[in-house]
């Protein structure tokens, strides 16, 4: 009699697979942690910042580090410590808001052109190729102009940026969602799915949707941090969000002065450094995730 000797292994669903896959990154694990330390920050900003973000010393400006205020003072006399501490949560907001309403309409637009195809994909993409053609930067510059001086709430400069960012620049996710749906549907999966008739919703929500997960993701964290890009360097440039409104792109564009950027690089060194640390942070939790949940590479 021959005995079959059975492995026994823990059998994990993909998600977990995923997760435990993404904690055993490093990199991704270490950029994830500064994420949420800053994250965390500008949550907690009004407690912990020691002075407010708009009150104005003028004998002070453009003043050195000192006790008082931990990296000096800007040109308008206001404390960049503070500022800075409350800068992350414009900053990251808006790039979030963005993200999550560019990718909501990307992937919806992409889904439906790629699974029905015929007539339907011909009229969105070509909508999809208006929008990508449509010069962003112009058209948020006139409109923040245009408007800027009509809305008293410093706020709403945000939510026009906000809004000119994702009516957009939601182009390039739709087309690279509906080069992917396109692709699963040639796999045995989707015809299997087809040749039973299984509706439509349950073939895109639990089908091709899990399948394309990955790409979706490293999208979002490419577009997030690109998002965050934008909004400094439109605020540099004068055309992002309100000045009252600390920001990292506000920050930079009140260090512009030669002096400042000669002899105090306190004042806009680190807004600048935050901006580059957090985008790379973004980037490497992306790849993390694109890795961890790349079907193909699951044992």
């Amino acid at each position: 009699m021959i005995e079959h000797k059975v492995n026994k292994q823990k059998l994990y669903s993909p998600t977990r697979t995923a997760f435990k896959k993404f904690l055993k990154n490093k990199i991704a694990m270490a950029s994830l942690i500064f994420l949420i330390i800053v994250i965390i920050i500008s949550v907690i900003a009004p407690l912990i910042a020691p002075l407010p973000i708009n009150q104005q010393d003028l004998l002070n400006i453009k003043g050195d580090m000192s006790a008082h205020n931990l990296l000096g003072t800007d040109s308008g006399g206001r404390d960049n410590f503070s500022r800075l501490l409350f800068a992350g949560r414009v900053s990251l907001a808006i790039g979030f808001t963005s993200t999550v309403g560019m990718i909501i309409i990307g992937v919806t637009i992409g889904v439906i052109s790629g699974y029905f195809g015929g007539i339907v994909d011909t009229i969105l993409m070509r909508v999809t190729e208006f929008v990508m053609l449509f010069p962003f930067l112009i058209f948020a510059i006139v409109l923040n102009t245009a408007l800027g001086d009509k809305i008293k709430n410093p706020y709403g400069s945000a939510i026009i940026l906000i809004f000119v960012i994702i009516i957009l620049s939601w182009g390039g996710v739709a087309r690279l969602v509906r080069g992917k749906v396109l692709q699963e549907k040639e796999n045995e999966y989707f015809l299997a799915a087809k040749s039973i008739s299984t509706p439509t919703y349950k073939i895109i929500l639990k089908h091709l949707l899990p399948n394309i997960l990955s790409v979706i993701i490293v999208q979002a964290t490419l577009t997030f941090a690109g998002m965050i890009v934008v909004e400094s360097g439109l605020s540099f440039l004068g055309f992002g969000i309100s000045k009252s409104i600390p920001s990292w792109g506000n920050m930079l564009s009140d260090a512009q002065e030669g002096d400042i950027i000669s002899s105090k690089p306190w004042i806009w060194m680190p807004p600048a450094l935050m901006i580059m640390f957090t985008i790379l942070s973004i980037n490497f939790v992306g790849e993390g995730l694109k890795d961890a949940f790349n079907p193909k590479g699951r044992k």
